[in-house]
């Protein structure tokens, strides 16, 4: 089961210092989530990671950014992915970018031929947004034997449910307000949920 972090929407202090050392605890691709940041936010948020985890750094916006910091993941919204234009999502590939996207509905998984995986949420009450409520029905689970992309648990996601994720088939968990509702927990509160993935993993 793959882990990946999201970052927090909003400025976190020490944000920087926080990334840096959930790499250096065996994060493998980190989410650079700020809907409301502009290029130059992002850029000096980048510019302090070290140079050395930059390829796995996903662009959620500014996508510009990826070839200035040699990234190799580019995402795309759900609204945004809608509206993309799928010439420049199939030369994006043949530069050798992989790409991610986020769904509300399984369904459309068999859609999403160009992406490497997609962010299924809410699949549990969110932690970071109070009232967004899990999408899923009772008895939930994935076919395992599904066409499309890779499938990520997003939304509720913390230590004490990815037994669920798993008997649920995901492919993977994104945790967002796990790591970030504590910023001084963020790296432990980390270590914890990835030796649990790692024990689900065969």
């Amino acid at each position: 089961m793959e882990l990946i972090v999201i970052s927090a929407p909003d400025t976190v202090t020490d944000e920087a210092q926080i990334i840096n050392r959930l790499f250096g605890a065996g994060l493998q691709r980190f989410h650079l989530r700020k809907p409301d940041w502009d290029l130059d936010q992002c850029t000096n948020l980048i510019t302090q990671i070290d140079q050395a985890y930059h390829h796995a750094i996903v662009c959620h916006q500014h996508h510009r950014l990826a070839k200035v910091f040699e990234m190799h993941y580019l995402h795309y919204p759900e609204k945004n992915r809608i509206k993309s234009d799928q010439l420049k999502l199939n030369i994006q590939l043949k530069e050798g970018y992989r790409l991610s996207t986020s769904i509300h509905d399984v369904s459309a998984t068999s859609s999403l031929n160009h992406f490497e995986y997609a962010f299924l949420s809410p699949v549990f009450n969110s932690i970071s947004k109070p009232g967004y409520q899990s999408m899923l029905p009772a008895g939930f689970c994935l076919d395992s034997n599904k066409p499309g992309p890779k499938v990520i648990a997003l939304g509720g996601v913390d230590a004490s449910n990815l037994n669920l994720l798993k008997k649920m088939n995901f492919d993977g968990a994104a945790v967002l307000g796990a790591i970030w509702q504590d910023p001084k927990q963020a790296v432990s509160n980390f270590i914890s949920i990835k030796k649990q993935t790692e024990q689900l993993n065969p």
